[in-house]
C-alpha cells in the first residue's frame, strides 16, 4: 500500500466510526461575545458560541486588547527568540511575577501553552527525581500523560477521584521512594472537582509530592481567581500548581507556580521550555492585564456561576440528560457518536447554536456528549432558547437513553 493510500484508509476509518472531526470556521466579534460569525458553505451566519473556553469573555475585554495593542506597537509582534536567547522580555517577567503572587508561590514559569507546560514540567520533574513512581488520575488530560511518558518513570493509574484506591497504591510503595501524585482540580469533560484536601493528606502521609492541574479553574474560582485550591485555602499545600492563560484569562499560554528551586529546575531541564520560541510580549501584556483584573474583580465569576446555575435549572425542568456537577462545565449526554454529531449540526444550522460534539477518544464510547460552557454574557433569554432548541432536537434525533451514574471522561487517560 502506498503512503497516501495508507493515510486515506486511516481517515476513512475515522469517518466510519463517526470520529472524524469537523471544524466550524468561526469569527469572533469584539464587544458581541458570545455571538460569532460562522463561515458556512452557504455564506456567513450569526451564531451563539456555547462551548468556548474563553469562559468569562476576557478575550474581548477592552483593557486587555489595549494592552496587547500597545505592546505590539512598542515592541513588535514576536519575542525574537527562546527564553535563553533574547526571548525573556520584561512583559513575560512581569507576568510570571503576577502569577507567582496570584498563587502565593515563590516563582512562576510561563510556557507557550498549557499542554507544553504540563509536558515539559512533568517530564523534567520526574526525570530529576530518584527512581520515582508517578500516580496519575485515570481521567487526567493527554498533556499530563505525555509528560509522564517523556519522563520515563513508572506510572500507576488510580481510579478517578478515588482516594481509597490511591492510598492502597501509595501504601504498597516504600516510604522513602520518590513519589509524585498528579491530578486536576476541575475535570473538563464531566465538570467534577477532585478531593484536593484528601489527596494532600495522603501525599503527606506517604511522602509524595503533589502536582495540580488547574487549567479549567484559574480565573474561575477562589477569592482572586487562583483556582479551586485557592477557594479551599489549600494552595500553599500543593507543591506544583499548573494553569493556563488560554481559558478564563482569554489569551494564550500556560504556566507552573511552585518553589524557586522547582521552577529553576524545570527552567534548566525542561526541553519544552528551553527549545521553543518564547511567548511574544503582546500576548504576555494582554495576559497580565487579564490576571490583574480577575484578581480584584468578582463580577465575572459571580455572573458566570449564576448563569451556569440557571442553565442547569432549565435543563432539569425540560428533563434533559446532563451531569450535575458543581462547576461551570455542563455536559449534556447523548451516548451515541453519530447522533451526537447530528444534534450538533442541527443546532448549528437550524438554531444558530454552536456546540462542538465530544466523541471518542476524548470521552469513552457510549458517553458522547455536548459540552456546554455558559458564561456571564449568556443571558437568560439565550439560555431559554438553547434549552428549547436542545429539547426539540433531542426529540427529533431520539438518542439512546443513558445512565448518568456510570459515565467516565477521557478514555485517552487510561
Amino acid at each position: 500500500m502506498g503512503y497516501q493510500s495508507l493515510f486515506e484508509k486511516q481517515v476513512n476509518q475515522l469517518k466510519e466510526e463517526n470520529r472524524y472531526r469537523l471544524f466550524a470556521a468561526l469569527e469572533r466579534k469584539v464587544g458581541e461575545h458570545p455571538h460569532a460569525i460562522w463561515h458556512s458553505d452557504n455564506g456567513p451566519k450569526d451564531v451563539i458560541n456555547w462551548c468556548s473556553n474563553d469562559y468569562l469573555g476576557m478575550g474581548q475585554r477592552k483593557e486587555s486588547i489595549q494592552a496587547m495593542t500597545n505592546s505590539a506597537v512598542s515592541h513588535g509582534t514576536g519575542s525574537g527568540g527562546t527564553r535563553n536567547i533574547s526571548g525573556t522580555s520584561h512583559a513575560i517577567v512581569s507576568l510570571e511575577c503576577e502569577l507567582a503572587a496570584l498563587h502565593r508561590k515563590e516563582r512562576a514559569l510561563v510556557f507557550t501553552s498549557g499542554y507544553v507546560a504540563n509536558e515539559a514540567s512533568i517530564s523534567a520533574i520526574s526525570a530529576l527525581l530518584d527512581e520515582p513512581v508517578i500516580f496519575s488520575d485515570s481521567m487526567n488530560h493527554a498533556s499530563i500523560i505525555s509528560g509522564i511518558r517523556f519522563g520515563r518513570s513508572e506510572k500507576i493509574v488510580f481510579r478517578h477521584n478515588d482516594v481509597e484506591h490511591l492510598e492502597s497504591l501509595l501504601k504498597a510503595q516504600p516510604y522513602k521512594r520518590h513519589k509524585l501524585i498528579i491530578f486536576e482540580s476541575v475535570y473538563s469533560m464531566d465538570g467534577d472537582i477532585s478531593p484536593i484536601e484528601k489527596i494532600i493528606e495522603l501525599a503527606k502521609k506517604y511522602n509524595a509530592m503533589t502536582y495540580l492541574d488547574e487549567v479549567h479553574a484559574v480565573g474561575m474560582y477562589g477569592k482572586e481567581g487562583g483556582g479551586v485550591a485557592q477557594q479551599e485555602g489549600l494552595e500553599s499545600e500543593i507543591d506544583i500548581l499548573q494553569g493556563t492563560l488560554g481559558k478564563a484569562f482569554g489569551t494564550m499560554g500556560g504556566y507552573i507556580a511552585a518553589s524557586d528551586a522547582i521552577c529553576d529546575a524545570v527552567r534548566g531541564y525542561g526541553s519544552g521550555f528551553i527549545f521553543t520560541t518564547a511567548m511574544p510580549p503582546p500576548l504576555a501584556a494582554a495576559a497580565l492585564s487579564s490576571v490583574k483584573h480577575l484578581r480584584q474583580s468578582q463580577f465575572e465569576r459571580e455572573s458566570q456561576q449564576r448563569q451556569a446555575k440557571f442553565l442547569k435549572q432549565r435543563l432539569r425542568e425540560y428533563g434533559m440528560p446532563f451531569l450535575t456537577g458543581n462547576t461551570h462545565i455542563v455536559p449534556v449526554m447523548v451516548g451515541d457518536a453519530a447522533k451526537c454529531s447530528q444534534i450538533s449540526q442541527i443546532l448549528l444550522e437550524n438554531y444558530g447554536f454552536y456546540i462542538q460534539p465530544i466523541n471518542f477518544p476524548t470521552v469513552p464510547k457510549g458517553t458522547e456528549r455536548l459540552r456546554i460552557t455558559p458564561g456571564p454574557l449568556h443571558n437568560n433569554e439565550m439560555i431559554n432558547d438553547l434549552v428549547v432548541g436542545l429539547a426539540k432536537t433531542f426529540e427529533e434525533v431520539n438518542p439512546p437513553s443513558i445512565n448518568l451514574s456510570n459515565n467516565g471522561a477521557s478514555a485517552a487517560s487510561a
